[in-house]
């Protein structure tokens, strides 16, 4: 059931590749909510993906963008108020990217071109958004910014390798630009430490499928799905969340403040 509590806002989401991303499932949910935004992705990603199918749905206009590059990002914000009518209220920071992953490569082995490619594409991206944001006074006051994490980067878990070191830089951005952007503007900026979720990115992690089991055995609430991780975003873009800044919220069925669960100590009974 919507209840319109982002009528009226104007919003960027990136990241959304095809229906089984979190950041397609956010669209719609803030589309259900009343808000209009612009969706935005690298044009490779784009061309793999079916991103128009989510604009037609959702009456949105696609800027492609490459988040490394800071000359994309100031014309991302500039256009997508030009398209909205005015001043950004809400941005999704979806993006997340480890060729170190992808080939396999151990921790203790990485390829450090690899790393500092995973670096650049899915934290310093994010410190990109929020400066170019900054100095274009692209947001409103009491705007919201989120970007999606994961637990790793405050636990070893030694499938998520170089991502691990990358989130926990994420989450470090979150802090100090939210310190400084809620002093210039009162804007909010957070992250959210999702369940392990099945979408295209996580199901490529070597093992994914047995630690998404392990999760849900382990979360009172089980593994929070995508369209769960869309109406919590939907929250914190909303007017509700004005004094949450500057934090991990953990979103994940109550998996990170859990030792064992019973369940997962009777498969060694």
């Amino acid at each position: 059931m919507a209840h319109q509590l982002l009528k009226g806002k104007r919003g960027i989401i990136s990241g959304a590749l095809d229906e089984n991303s979190i950041a397609w499932k956010v669209a719609l949910k803030c589309f259900e909510e009343g808000a209009t935004f612009t969706l935005t992705n690298a044009p490779i990603a784009m061309r793999m993906g079916e991103i128009k199918k989510l604009a037609e749905k959702t009456n949105a206009t696609i800027i492609p963008c490459d988040a490394t590059n800071v000359e994309e990002i100031n014309k991302l914000f500039t256009d997508s108020q030009e398209v909205l009518g005015g001043k950004i209220d809400f941005v999704l920071h979806s993006i997340g990217m480890s060729v170190n992953i992808r080939k396999n490569i151990p921790y203790t082995e990485l390829n450090y071109d690899f790393f500092q490619k995973g670096i650049d594409v899915s934290a310093l991206s994010f410190h990109k958004m929020l400066a170019s944001a900054y100095k274009l006074d692209a947001l409103n006051e009491h705007a919201s910014v989120v970007a999606l994490s994961y637990i790793a980067a405050q636990r070893a878990y030694p499938f998520y390798t170089d991502m691990a070191d990358i989130k926990a830089m994420l989450e470090s951005i979150a802090r100090t630009f939210g310190y400084h952007y809620g002093k210039q503007k009162k804007v909010r900026v957070n992250t959210i430490s999702q369940s392990p979720t099945k979408t295209t990115a996580g199901s490529g992690i070597k093992g994914f499928s047995d630690f998404y089991n392990f999760a849900d055995l382990q979360s009172p609430l089980g593994n929070a799905s995508a369209d769960d991780c869309a109406a919590f975003c939907v929250a914190m873009f909303s007017d509700l969340t004005r004094m949450v800044t500057m934090q991990n919220l953990y979103h994940d069925g109550g998996y990170s403040s859990t030792g064992v669960s019973t369940e997962q100590l009777e498969k060694f009974v």
